[in-house]
């Protein structure tokens, strides 16, 4: 698997894990089953901090996140600024604004293995993931996922709830790294310009298809 694809697949499975934002629901599966179905857009801050266990670094990122079903999102990188990662239904973009960079994927071909998967089609949650609840602990509810695909790039995922709101989303892989997600200000269902989920690279722009 290449690095852009490593990549895209890692922000491409927090657009999924990001929906069950806000589910008050008995059990972790119908917890995401349901927002599953209910949800048709989706906006939301959001502050990301990645762990590197191999090396022991820590960074912190924070933006903008926005979703249009089926198959549209676009993450906004406001700190440190210049890195877009979007989804127009079609093709997957990274975007470098400071190396004046931009990489495009097929959609089909850099969701595939991932659970975005979900974004597209209307699939069934438990055929792409293993899901048990977990003992609370620190006041929280927590669910498990681990990834049914075998080359899937995660090796496990958590999911603590308080109350109604997800406190807190943790993702393991298998590239050593830790990735840690609160969100805020979150809005369901808005009505999203379409402008969102377009991306015309800018004159002097590198291109690189993968």
């Amino acid at each position: 698997m290449s690095a852009i694809h490593a990549r895209i697949g890692r922000w491409c499975l927090l657009v999924v894990l990001s929906l069950t934002t806000g589910v008050a629901s008995a059990g972790g599966k119908e917890r995401l089953q349901s927002f599953l179905s209910g949800v048709e857009s989706l906006q939301a801050r959001f502050v990301q901090t990645v762990f590197d266990t191999s090396q022991g670094q820590n960074r912190r990122l924070e933006g903008l996140f926005y979703l249009q079903r089926p198959g549209k999102f676009r993450w906004d990188y406001t700190d440190p600024k210049g890195q877009l990662v979007l989804a127009d239904g079609k093709t997957v973009w990274l975007v470098e604004d400071d190396l004046r960079q931009a990489y495009q994927k097929a959609q089909s071909d850099a969701l595939r293995g991932t659970p975005a998967l979900l974004l597209t089609e209307r699939l069934k949650l438990e055929d792409h993931f293993a899901i048990a609840d977990l003992d609370a602990s620190q006041g929280l509810e927590w669910v498990e996922l681990i990834p049914r695909d075998p080359e899937s790039q995660f090796t496990r995922v958590l999911l603590a709830f308080s109350g109604s709101e997800l406190h807190r989303m943790e993702l393991a892989d298998k590239y050593a790294q830790v990735t840690r997600f609160t969100f805020s200000d979150i809005k369901r269902n808005p009505r999203l310009d379409a402008k969102l989920f377009q991306y015309k690279p800018p004159p002097g722009t590198q291109l690189f298809e993968h």
